[in-house]
């Protein structure tokens, strides 16, 4: 029994090879992302699978009953001999994975092609060979992840049923049981053990490909981060070369380029001897993008470079959009063909859409900067591009995981901008929507931070009523999480208050995070403070608003300590006139 068991494990090692080759097709992607496949993919997944039963049985190991022989050819077999084989592993795999249909089908290739070959087992490990594929069929679980003590029990199951049918059908009786008891327990083990392999692979390569577009992911989102400044301008020569040139330091490519819908305004990389910015769009292939709007992958000849030794040969041309128009394309250019990998593809495609994303920002920057009449409504216009791309990564990974909490993100980040694009056109809110507006913004950073931060609020109902600037409230408690528990280690506290004082309303923001110096505090407020973390503009802005407001006694109280927080804190007078300032 030893004698087979060990050269049995041996030729598990085919399963190594076809189980990365097979996570090369579309149709076992399909298969594991539990998608339907067209009749078509399911010819090919029966096909595949069929093909590696017939592998399996090739590469087997013979047995003579009559000479109790061990042999290592499979090509015909004499009535006296049977296979030991990994055949049924296969068929397993066809069934856990794609259901009845293609383990069936998988099993009737395989069975057929081991009747074919003969032997006094052969009608028998057919019959076993379709069987395997039904077993194998009716644990095919649809929506949920295949585990690997069910490979291995499927495995071990389907080859015992073959154990169990020679016994019934092979002739005579006697050369059946002499072979069962010879290759039973090692074929039982072997082949549970390598369906459990066999996917124990499959995962392990998914995973790898899965971390690598994370990676990718991580990368777009780096580079979207880093280009921001520059296409706040918006797009143009300038803006594009700046980009190009980052993008092109970050990614393994051979040229970036970058193009409005008529010039090329930036090339970054090899061949930019003749491929210069300033030129018009001369390829069609680009011209198409412009067009289409879909993103489109060129050949050498659809490049269409005048120069002969040109080392560009390729091209994955991308629409650039604003608000659904395309304004441009981003180009990202390879020597061959064979480069543009589907890890690149996705890399594009995100880093595409968030350069897009910003864009729009631009464009809509730019109109608020137009509609500004005063240095007042500063803050009330601003965006920040960091907390929507952070907020929109924090609903991403929830979408699959925990969609109510995604949704409930997404309904709070819209709130959250319709308020300050509606702010620009206010004078004044009440105390309770821009306590909503807080909370919103609070909602998002308490799921970002995951457990890292705590909020409490001490209202007094009666004053909700009370007449407030927009976006006053927001930038003290964005200071506590950006200045004051970012850095902080263990939990960070918030406590947002606001109380009745008699002639006054007391509002105050209170966390506690890392502090600050006696020399910061009192420069905070005051006036633009540069340095690594800010410039201070928010709290300047809210401080100077609250002055020309209500006047001196309602500016900005702070106070804090190295590591024992800070408490920011104003009073709004009950006896005001608004009326002055409408």
């Amino acid at each position: 029994m030893l004698e087979l068991f060990l050269p049995m494990l041996e030729r598990l090692g085919i399963i190594v090879t076809v189980a990365f080759i097979i996570t090369r097709f579309r149709f076992f992607r399909e298969l594991i992302d539990q998608k339907t496949l067209h009749p078509q993919q399911q010819y090919m997944a029966i096909l595949f699978f069929g093909l590696f039963g017939v592998i399996g049985t090739y590469t087997g190991i013979t047995y003579d009953t009559s000479s109790s022989l061990f042999g290592n050819v499979v090509y015909d077999l004499g009535e006296s001999e049977a296979i030991a084989n990994s055949r049924v592993i296969g068929i397993v795999a066809a069934g856990l994975f794609g259901g009845y249909r293609i383990g069936v089908g998988s099993g009737l290739i395989a069975g057929l092609h081991r009747f074919s070959l003969g032997g006094f087992t052969g009608f028998a490990c057919g019959i076993s060979a379709v069987v395997a594929g039904l077993i194998s069929g009716f644990f095919h679980k649809k929506n949920k992840q295949l585990k690997l003590k069910t490979a291995l029990l499927v495995g071990a199951l389907a080859e015992t049923v073959q154990m169990l049918i020679i016994l019934g059908v092979a002739k005579p009786f006697t050369m059946a049981w002499e072979l069962v008891q010879e290759i039973g327990l090692p074929m039982i083990i072997a082949n549970g053990v390598g369906s459990a392999l066999f996917l124990l692979i499959i995962r392990n390569v998914l995973a790898e490909e899965e971390k690598a577009g994370a990676i990718q992911a991580q990368k777009a989102l780096k580079l979207a981060e880093s280009t921001i400044s520059y296409l706040r301008t918006g797009l143009n020569p300038t803006s594009a070369q700046n980009v190009c040139k980052m993008i092109y330091e970050e990614v393994n490519v051979s040229a970036i380029a970058m193009t409005d819908r008529q010039t090329i305004l930036a090339h970054v990389g090899k061949a930019n001897d003749h491929h210069q910015s300033g030129e018009p769009i001369q390829t069609d292939a680009t011209k198409e993008v412009l067009d289409s709007g879909e993103m489109l992958i060129a050949n050498h000849a659809s490049i269409q470079c005048k120069v002969p030794d040109c080392p560009l040969g390729a091209a994955v041309i991308a629409p650039l959009k604003r608000k659904n128009e395309v304004v441009g394309t981003l180009k990202f250019y390879v020597r061959t063909e064979k480069e543009i990998s589907n890890v690149l593809i996705e890399l594009i495609q995100g880093l595409n859409a968030l350069l897009g994303q910003q864009l729009e920002i631009a464009e809509a920057e730019k109109s608020k900067e137009l509609a500004r009449e005063a240095e007042v409504k500063a803050l009330q216009a601003q965006i920040n591009p960091h907390f929507l791309f952070n907020s929109l990564n924090v609903i991403v990974s929830l979408t699959r995981t925990k969609p109510d909490r995604a949704r409930s993100l997404l309904i709070a980040l819209s709130k959250f901008f319709r308020k300050n694009l509606s702010a620009t056109t206010k004078t004044w809110t009440s105390l309770a929507e821009e306590l909503k507006h807080v909370k919103s913004y609070l909602l998002i950073e308490e799921t970002r931070f995951e457990d890292k931060l705590q909020v409490e609020y001490e209202v007094d109902e009666s004053v909700m009523n009370a007449k407030i600037a927009p976006l006053t409230l927001q930038p003290l408690v964005e200071n506590c999480i950006k200045h004051g528990i970012k850095n902080k280690d263990g939990l960070g506290k918030i406590l947002v208050r606001i109380m009745d004082k008699g002639n006054d309303i007391l509002v105050s923001v209170q966390d506690n995070g890392i502090g600050m110096s006696k020399n910061d505090r009192s420069r905070l407020g005051e006036k633009r403070v540069d340095s690594s973390q800010g410039t201070g503009l928010g709290i300047y802005n809210v401080n100077k608003r609250l002055e020309y407001m209500y006047g001196h006694a309602s500016t900005l109280q702070i106070y804090s300590e190295p590591d024992k927080g800070t408490t920011i804190s104003f009073v709004i007078p009950k006896d005001y006139q608004e009326d002055r300032y409408e």
